[in-house]
């Protein structure tokens, strides 16, 4: 069985930086993405780390985030610096039971998720 697990959420002034950690066992993923979701609102897209080539970033995130993984760790991780109100989200983790060669971005393409964990951006 899969578990992947989140870690390193929190509560963070206005410009702060935050590390998330996904930490997974039973299987060795090459294909990985954050996600993030507020209440009432759809799960978006946050970056994607893919098999080959580089990773990809939402807009909003581009030049903050910094994805990044250690398969020998079994850990894929998300750097997040000038947070700001905006980023206050609860923060998936997702993982592709497939190589994936394109930058996935959609919900469809993971087959398994993390519980999540919460990121507050104060003003």
């Amino acid at each position: 069985q899969v578990h992947l697990v989140e870690s390193g959420g929190g509560s963070v002034q206005a410009g702060g930086s935050l590390r998330l950690s996904c930490e997974y066992s039973n299987y060795v993923f090459d294909c990985m993405a954050w996600f993030r979701q507020t209440p009432g609102k759809e799960r978006d897209w946050v970056a994607s780390i893919p098999t080959t080539g580089g990773p990809g970033y939402a807009d909003f995130v581009k030049g903050r985030f910094t994805i990044s993984k250690d398969s020998a760790k079994k850990s894929l991780y998300l750097e997040m610096s000038s947070l700001n109100p905006d980023d206050t989200a609860i923060y998936y983790c997702a993982a592709r039971a497939n190589f994936c060669t394109f930058v996935p971005n959609a919900q469809s393409d993971f087959e398994y998720w993390g519980q999540g964990t919460q990121v507050t951006g104060s003003s």
